[in-house]
C-alpha cells in the first residue's frame, strides 16, 4: 500500500514540493563554504561540464551553481526519481529522465539511450548536466556511461560533492545523507577530467577509474572542510 501512495502523482508532488522547500532552509541556515575559495573562477573558462556526483549525496547539489550557470540534472524514471524531478524544477534545474543500467539490454527500458541524446544535445546548448556517476544499486563504484558521454560530448567531467557539518548518514545502498540546518555547508570540486575522441576501451576504463578516485577524494575533502571550517 505505501508503494502504491508513493507512485500517487498528488502526493509526490507534495513530497517533492516539501524536499525543495527543506533543502532551501537547509541552504539558508548554513554557512557556505566553497573549496578551493576560488572554484567557480576555476571552473569558467571549461564550462559546461558533465557535473558528476554519487548517489545518496545529490540531494543539495542544485546550490552548486552561480545564478549564470545553466543546469539540467538527470534524474531517474523511478517513483523516487519522479520526487528527486519535482524538487529539482523547483529549485531551478531542467530535467533529463533516464537511468543507468548493469546491462546494455536494460538502457533502452530505462531510457538510457533518449537520456544520452538529450544530455548530448543540452550541453550543446551550453547547460552543464549533472549525473550521479554509480548505477543503480552499485554504491561509489562510476559507470562507464559518464565518461562516454564526455568522450562524445568533448565535454569535460567535474567531480563534486557538497556536505554540511550537521548530517544523519542512512544504512542505503546509496549510503544517503540527510543534510541538517544550522552548520557550515562546503561545496569541494576536484580537477576537471578531459576524455580524449579517441581513447580506446582500455583508455576508457582508466578514466573511469580516475573519476573513481576523485570522487572519493572530493567527498572526504568536502566533509573535512564542512566540519572545520
Amino acid at each position: 500500500m505505501l508503494k502504491r501512495a508513493g507512485r500517487a502523482p498528488v502526493l509526490q508532488r507534495v513530497v517533492g514540493a516539501g524536499l525543495a522547500g527543506y533543502l532551501k532552509f537547509v541552504r539558508r541556515t548554513n554557512r557556505f563554504v566553497l573549496d578551493p575559495p576560488d572554484l567557480f573562477d576555476v571552473i569558467a573558462p571549461d564550462l559546461p561540464a558533465i557535473v558528476a556526483m554519487w548517489h545518496g549525496q545529490h540531494f543539495l547539489m542544485p546550490f552548486a551553481r552561480l545564478p549564470e550557470h545553466k543546469a539540467k540534472v538527470m534524474v531517474s524514471r523511478s517513483a523516487d526519481g519522479e520526487i528527486n524531478a519535482i524538487a529539482a524544477e523547483k529549485l531551478g534545474l531542467g530535467l533529463i529522465r533516464a537511468s543507468g543500467a548493469h546491462q546494455q539490454h536494460q538502457i533502452a527500458k530505462r531510457g538510457g539511450a533518449r537520456g544520452f541524446l538529450e544530455a548530448m544535445r543540452a550541453l550543446r546548448a551550453g547547460y552543464n548536466i549533472a549525473m550521479t556517476a554509480d548505477v543503480p544499486k552499485v554504491s561509489r563504484v562510476a559507470g562507464a556511461g559518464i565518461v562516454q558521454l564526455a568522450q562524445r560530448s568533448g565535454r569535460p567531467i567535474l567531480p563534486m560533492c557538497m556536505a554540511t557539518s550537521r548530517a544523519i548518514h542512512l544504512d542505503s545502498w546509496d549510503r544517503a545523507t540527510i543534510n541538517l540546518p544550522f552548520g557550515r555547508m562546503a561545496l569541494a570540486a576536484a580537477p576537471m577530467i578531459h576524455v580524449a575522441p579517441d581513447l580506446d576501451a582500455e583508455g576508457l576504463e582508466a578514466v573511469r577509474l580516475d573519476l573513481e578516485r576523485a570522487l572519493h577524494e572530493v567527498e572526504a575533502r568536502a566533509y573535512a572542510t564542512a566540519r572545520t571550517a
